[in-house]
């Protein structure tokens, strides 16, 4: 994989606009759910460079191998699980998918019924940022640290 453009060093100013919102997420929400997120929806967008990113950030919090390689099949695994890990999953997977799905009436309410609404807004800004940061690195083919550490 070769890198197409160092967008950071392209747009300065609007990743850091970006850098600015990842940090409000990253103070309003608990990290590891945050991060659980932000892996599953790279994994819905095949991002590389995310997928690899955030895999480390959580093993690097603690979260057991075991949880992190089942985050694709999360509503199979049981009580590995949390219920507000649950919920926030599973709105991430609707809103990311919000052209095939719509974001249903029920897929609002399972999740309001776990998060306060500003959680949930909140939740729904850190799910819109990493579906940018995704596009991002898929475009511009940013490089996973994994591939980097092997070349």
């Amino acid at each position: 994989m070769v890198s197409r453009l160092d967008y950071n060093a392209v747009v300065p100013a609007g990743m850091k606009a970006l850098g600015g919102v990842y940090g409000y997420v990253s103070q309003s929400l608990p990290k590891t759910l945050v991060n659980l997120v932000y892996l599953r929806i790279s994994l819905i967008n095949g991002c590389a460079y995310c997928i690899d990113m955030h895999s480390r950030d959580l093993t690097k919090d603690g979260v057991p191998q075991e949880k992190l390689v089942l985050v694709p099949v999360w509503h199979e695994a049981g009580a590995l699980f949390t219920e507000q890990e649950k919920a926030a999953l599973r709105w991430a997977e609707t809103v990311t998918r919000v052209a095939d799905t719509a974001v249903p009436e029920a897929e609002f309410q399972a999740a309001r019924a776990v998060f306060s609404e500003k959680e949930l807004a909140d939740l729904t800004i850190a799910i819109g940022l990493m579906n940018a940061y995704n596009r991002m690195a898929i475009s511009f083919r940013n490089v996973p640290a994994a591939v980097k550490a092997v070349a």
